[in-house]
């Protein structure tokens, strides 16, 4: 009879283990199982802030299968480096919604979602950036992301969400080697230079070019001025919208990233 029970837990064990295909999870956090999922080959990365103030009050909403809108992410990320994994990498977790980047129009179908512990009002600890650093060397090497398609939330959803907000350090990550970041000294761009096509070609969508221009500076120079420039609905297009003017800091910046 022992030898019954012994053979039938290690049958269990082995089958919570297929569940979970091998190089799926992240050795660097504790499986803790969301159920809000579904399959697919993750290209892109996407960071975002909790806006609740706990992991344990984060963890109760991205797990929560009753609300209305179910939500969820991947990896969520304490202010101690605390990481947990609520979804296997290789299913689609809740996380992005409607968006783009570049030719990428299903971000939860293509993308892997960290969700970091913060209100979105205040600095990053440096123990947690240095855990998401990690984390995202060993996403983009399990799975052969670029290290350059790190993303914010903002980023693919111009004028519907501004995470992870003006105080994340994406300087810190590009110095680690991930996500955009201009390199070298900042010049003048060329007469010609568009710098409206240098934005979609960074990724960004310009339909709603108020929008986009305040996620670019969200991103890259830690402006949010509050103005996202949603005519028509959070995140909607807006054909028309006119193109707000750019500052010489943006066309240094934009031409810089497309060189």
């Amino acid at each position: 009879m022992r030898r019954l029970i012994g053979l039938a837990l290690v049958a269990w064990m082995l089958a919570a283990c297929a569940s979970i295909p091998q190089g799926q999870r992240s050795a660097l956090a504790e499986w803790k199982p969301s159920p809000n999922h579904g399959l697919r080959k993750p290209s892109v990365i996407v960071l975002h802030y909790t806006v609740e103030d706990t992991l344990e009050g984060s963890r109760d909403i991205l797990s929560d299968a009753e609300r209305k809108h179910p939500v969820s992410s991947h990896y969520l990320l304490d202010r101690d480096g605390r990481l947990l994994q609520l979804v296997p990498d290789h299913l689609a977790a809740w996380h992005a919604g409607a968006g783009r980047w570049g030719s990428l129009d299903d971000l939860n179908q293509a993308s892997i979602g960290i969700e970091i512990v913060n209100t979105g009002s205040e600095p990053f600890p440096d123990v947690q950036i240095d855990a998401l650093i990690a984390l995202l060397r060993d996403l983009t090497q399990r799975h052969g992301i670029s290290p350059q398609q790190v993303i914010g939330h903002a980023d693919l959803a111009p004028g519907r969400k501004i995470d992870p907000g003006r105080w994340f350090p994406w300087k810190n990550l590009a110095d680690a080697g991930f996500g955009l970041w201009p390199r070298g000294e900042l010049v003048d761009p060329p007469p010609g230079f568009d710098p409206w096509m240098a934005m979609r070609v960074i990724g960004y969508s310009i339909d709603n070019p108020r929008a986009a221009l305040h996620s670019f500076r969200l991103h890259f120079r830690g402006i949010d001025d509050g103005d996202r420039g949603v005519a028509a609905g959070a995140g909607a297009a807006d054909p028309s919208a006119a193109r707000p003017a750019l500052d010489p800091e943006d066309l240094r910046l934009l031409y810089a990233l497309t060189r």
